[in-house]
């Protein structure tokens, strides 16, 4: 008897071979991570061509950043800054105060006119008005002023306060640095004169100086008053206008009201030159020298 014949289409069964074939590898959906990433790219893109940047490109000098403010010229400074150079009206302007420390120091005020301190956007663009101060100590830079108060160890002679741009580069009028020097020197021992300088009257408590601002007038004239340190003096101070009148080093103020004396008393506990004066007007009404 004989068997049938198997039908043409049927599959043999896999053999040992064939079952360990390996299987081939599923496809990776790359299309939507790399749609996702293009996306990512061209929204900062976006975000970063809507304002100007705060920071200079890597391999760049500060003058590349952006700001078209001033002019800039390829003069540097003897620091290697370049100069924007700006019209004497708008140009900012800088002045310096020194006042001796008890420690042998000096604490420096600076007065700025067209110009604030930003050290918020230090590195970026240049705007005009806007920057910090650079401080060169006996010819050399040493640090930066982002205020308008700073201080000096004992041993320096000379102090120049130079206005930069928010991108470093030096404000400057026809060419020259807007800046201010000093010169550190204390102050000599007063000699006998003619005329005597008009001093304190004696008090119970102390001694009471007397002092009149009428406009930019002061009387009597601006002067140095000595003092023994420990010693206590009160300043009487009548103003035409509003403003506060300060004494420096000791930190000590009070308000001023037209036509009404303000008063202001303090022991002398430290030795040394200090200024007072009015802060609104920038008047100086006296100095105290504290031996």
């Amino acid at each position: 008897m004989t068997r049938p014949a198997a039908p043409s289409d049927a599959r043999p069964a896999p053999g040992p071979a064939a079952a360990s074939a390996p299987r081939p590898a599923p496809r990776r959906r790359t299309a939507p991570l790399a749609a996702a990433g293009l996306a990512a790219v061209l929204l900062l893109a976006a975000g970063c061509g809507d304002r100007p940047t705060t920071h200079h490109k890597p391999g760049t000098g500060h003058e590349q950043a952006t700001g078209a403010a001033g002019t800039l010229l390829a003069a540097r400074d003897d620091s290697g800054h370049r100069l924007r150079d700006l019209p004497a009206a708008d140009a900012p302007a800088v002045r310096a105060e020194a006042h001796p420390d008890t420690e042998g120091g000096w604490n420096v005020h600076l007065t700025v006119e067209r110009f604030r301190f930003t050290p918020e956007s230090t590195g970026g663009a240049a705007l005009t008005g806007r920057g910090h101060a650079r401080l060169l100590v006996d010819g050399r830079e040493t640090a930066r002023a982002y205020g308008p108060w700073l201080h000096l160890p004992p041993g320096a002679r000379t102090l120049t306060v130079r206005l930069h741009a928010d991108d470093h580069t030096v404000w400057s009028v026809s060419g020259t640095p807007v800046q201010t020097t000093l010169t550190l020197a204390f102050p000599a021992p007063s000699t006998p004169s003619a005329t005597p300088s008009p001093s304190p009257s004696p008090s119970p408590d102390g001694r009471t100086l007397d002092i009149r601002v009428t406009g930019s007038t002061v009387a009597p004239a601006p002067s140095r008053v000595e003092l023994r340190k420990g010693e206590r003096i009160t300043l009487r101070v009548t103003s035409d206008r509003a403003d506060t009148v300060h004494v420096h080093g000791y930190d000590r103020e009070a308000p001023l009201a037209p036509g009404t004396p303000a008063t202001l008393t303090l022991t002398a506990d430290r030795t040394g030159l200090f200024e007072v004066e009015t802060h609104e007007s920038g008047l100086v009404l006296t100095q105290l020298v504290v031996r």
